[in-house]
């Protein structure tokens, strides 16, 4: 996690010549320059302003809005439509693998099931973090070592149908305030029996006074038509040292 602060400044020389014509001119200059750099401050705020608003709104659509994909097939569906097409049927082939479309059924919608969680951490033990039916651990969920380095790994499993646009979405708060806001794709996956295994990319903690402390957040599994698989809501903690075990 990290929040960044930029910050934009600019400056200009002033100076005034010992002969009045080079002091007037000087001056004349120094008050143009004035007029420029607030016209540009003020065409700069614009902008930031109006990125703001766009940030806002993406937000806003992200999270409220639907991507319409069209219709969606059952796996048996979906073998029959193109099947003249050569290309398009080795493509689902090797995309379906060695799904038994007997077993399938005529399910339309795709399941998700999130099977375990846990952070890994070099040279220390995984930490298996326990996944409540109703989402909400109880408590702080983990503690983490501030600077340390650590991957969110875990496994799923999909049935019925191929899942479009499996992601994972986490958000982070502390004191009320969000301080890290992440949405990593997964990608595409066909049902089968064998747990799939997924592992993020490597992250460091924050470290530091103010970087310790209790964290809240949430973490999400959603596909392309943004339906949660799983939502869970927890805290954890920053701490100097790992937690005992």
């Amino acid at each position: 996690m990290s929040l960044a602060v930029g910050a934009v400044s600019s400056s200009k020389n002033m100076g005034f010549d010992e002969n009045k014509e080079g002091g007037e001119k000087s001056t004349r200059e120094t008050v143009e320059a004035n007029r420029e750099a607030d016209g540009e401050g003020k065409r700069m705020s614009r902008q930031m302003s109006e990125t703001s608003v766009y940030s806002a709104e993406e937000e806003e659509d992200d999270e409220g809005n639907k991507l319409e994909l069209g219709p969606q097939y059952t796996l048996k569906q979906q073998l029959e439509k193109d099947k003249d097409d050569e290309s398009l049927r080795r493509w689902k082939e090797q995309l379906l693998g060695s799904v038994d479309l007997n077993n399938v059924g005529e399910t339309l919608d795709p399941d998700v099931k999130i099977l375990s969680l846990s952070i890994v951490s070099p040279g220390r033990s995984d930490i298996v973090l326990p996944i409540p039916e109703d989402g909400n651990p109880k408590g702080l969920w983990f503690t983490l070592k501030e600077g340390s380095k650590y991957r969110l790994k875990f496994s799923f499993q999909v049935s019925n149908n191929i899942v479009s646009g499996l992601k994972y979405t986490n958000t982070v708060w502390k004191s009320g305030i969000r301080v890290d806001s992440s949405k990593d794709m997964l990608g595409t996956f066909s049902p089968q029996l064998e747990p799939y295994a997924h592992v993020m990319l490597e992250e460091t903690t924050p470290s530091g006074i103010f970087a310790r402390g209790s964290y809240s957040a949430r973490s999400k599994f959603l596909d392309d038509d943004n339906k949660c698989y799983l939502e869970i809501n927890y805290t954890f903690g920053i701490r100097k040292e790992w937690a005992a075990t």
